[in-house]
């Protein structure tokens, strides 16, 4: 079975709350007089920053309150944001040797992190009940630089009254990529003027992913850094798009660039100008909380092998020039594994990676929560597996194919083009 790289993360944009952020050295020193480190009985002041949408950032920041009752010696520095420009504040902050004690990561970040060392060693943490699997992708080097804090299955949400009301039924788990394209096609001529079926992905790097997987293609970049877009799968996606795009049937440029994950005028699906999009089962509470009871989630559609993934959601890494990396040790090791955490915390980041807290915390999950639990298990029967991917290939993912999906989606390259130009960029990554 094919590896998963890395997420899309999903894919979450929130209000940005930015708290002021304390400074640290590129080296680890004596903290200054009458500021004693935690683990010598003195204060700690811990930097956390993590993205999410609004209900994260709450359920976190309950989640710290409640630590700091049992840890008076303990406060915080919390900063949260959306998605959009989170790993250019943090990787400069890290690069200035000023990066929080505690912040949170993508899967497909690990890899670059820990080949810089700017991640702690987490090994001595407790790790018990947390599937090996599940660590696997944040080790490295014989060690666990860090902690997975849910796990999550790729599928797509869609918009339930908008699909009946234009008589279409909806599709079931287990549909296929033939059957997606054709429900786009069936909308030809039914859709009102500014409502579309999906947004435009023909440059979509998580989203072509998922085809290039269900052809029985593999990874785009493979676990050892070679460049694998398969180029008559590539071409065939981006030539549907490119059809959907002259028929009206995806948004058109300006359209498609102005959507923002989660936020209430934003979000091309809560607006109602799309009825499908990409989406981590994770997320369903946060788009239900903008629009209650409005939708529903599926797998991603498959073909010879599945389309979707199970993946861990996102991490937890300390610093390791942090003045009071212990403490903060101390707090990653509770986050995960506290069992009044976890009521606060819900699934926020995903189902909980800690077998004994699942257990107990699934009898309780509200019917908004068994809706992402319904498509994990879904797509646990036969989804692609993770793998944190290959080390360096960051920016191509995040930079070059983003060019690429603003060139597609603006008429500014043709399908072949975009091919050759992914591949002329590869080249700078390949080892």
């Amino acid at each position: 079975m094919s590896n998963w790289k890395r997420s899309l993360t999903v894919l979450v944009t929130g209000a940005a709350l930015t708290a002021s952020l304390a400074g640290c050295g590129n080296k680890t020193e004596p903290a200054a007089p009458g500021q004693a480190a935690a683990s010598e009985g003195g204060s700690a002041k811990l930097r956390i920053m993590w993205w999410g949408s609004q209900d994260r950032h709450e359920a976190t920041l309950a989640a710290i309150d409640l630590y700091k009752k049992s840890h008076p010696n303990v406060t915080f520095e919390p900063e949260y944001s959306g998605m959009d420009g989170y790993l250019d504040k943090l990787s400069t902050q890290a690069a200035a040797g000023n990066a929080p004690d505690i912040f949170q990561l993508d899967p497909g970040w690990v890899s670059d992190w820990a080949g810089r060392s700017q991640l702690a060693d987490l090994s001595s943490l407790n790790l018990a009940k947390i599937d090996p699997k599940l660590l696997s992708s944040g080790q490295s080097k014989g060690k666990q630089v860090a902690l997975p804090l849910g796990y999550v299955a790729q599928g797509m949400i869609y918009d339930k009254a908008a699909l009946t009301k234009l008589g279409i039924e909806a599709p079931k788990n287990g549909w296929t990529w033939d059957d997606f394209f054709n429900m786009a096609k069936e909308l030809k001529g039914k859709l009102p003027q500014g409502q579309y079926f999906t947004k435009d992905y023909a440059g979509d790097y998580f989203a072509y992913s998922g085809f290039q997987y269900a052809k029985g293609k593999g990874q785009v970049v493979t676990n050892d850094g070679k460049f694998n877009i398969d180029k008559d799968t590539f071409l065939e996606w981006t030539r549907k798009f490119e059809e959907l795009r002259k028929e009206g049937i995806v948004p058109p440029a300006d359209v498609n660039a102005s959507d923002k994950e989660f936020d209430p005028k934003m979000d091309l699906m809560v607006a109602g100008k799309i009825i499908f999009r990409l989406g981590f089962s994770n997320n369903y509470a946060s788009w239900n909380s903008l629009k209650e009871g409005a939708y529903a989630m599926i797998t991603m559609p498959r073909d010879k092998e599945a389309g979707g993934w199970l993946k861990p959601s996102m991490f937890f890494g300390v610093s390791p020039t942090s003045k009071n990396a212990e403490e903060a040790k101390k707090f990653v090791d509770w986050f995960l594994n506290d069992p009044e955490a976890a009521k606060i915390l819900g699934t926020k980041r995903g189902m909980p990676v800690n077998s004994d807290i699942v257990a107990s915390l699934t009898p309780t999950l509200s019917d908004v929560d068994k809706a992402g639990v319904e498509l994990l298990d879904a797509t646990k029967k036969d989804g692609q597996t993770y793998s944190p991917g290959a080390k360096g290939w960051t920016n191509f993912i995040d930079k070059d194919w983003k060019l690429i999906r603003d060139e597609l989606s603006f008429g500014k390259t043709t399908p072949e083009a975009a091919f050759d130009k992914l591949k002329s960029a590869s080249q700078e990554y390949e080892k």
